[in-house]
């Protein structure tokens, strides 16, 4: 696996669990820990990451307000979904409800 190869799959993980240690990457990767923090500092030129020492409470993850390629719905779509969950039935609302929620602003 080449060094961007390794890159891409440690942004995939922290997209995908948005926590990891770099015990864990280095035992996915079966490679050295040092070049794991290499490859997380080559990585934090372009990413928010935010690494917090430690064994117990350490890590890597990415910035919370961090959303890549996240798609929102506009004003419009989001007014419409609301008028169509008042007629819908329960099974329908939590649907509508769950859309609202992964694309709807942030609270």
């Amino acid at each position: 696996m080449t060094a961007t190869e390794r890159q891409e799959q440690i942004m995939a993980t922290l997209r995908k669990e948005r926590r990891a240690t770099v015990g864990q990457f280095a035992a996915a990767f079966n490679c050295s820990e040092r070049t794991v923090l290499r490859d997380l500092e080559t990585l934090s030129v372009s990413f928010p990451l935010i690494t917090v020492q430690g064994r117990y409470g350490g890590g890597v993850t990415l910035a919370e307000w961090y959303q890549p390629q996240r798609a929102t719905l506009c004003p419009e779509q989001l007014e419409t979904l609301r008028r169509l969950m008042i007629s819908a039935g329960q099974e329908d609302r939590a649907i509508l409800g769950s859309i609202i929620d992964q694309f709807g602003p942030k609270r």
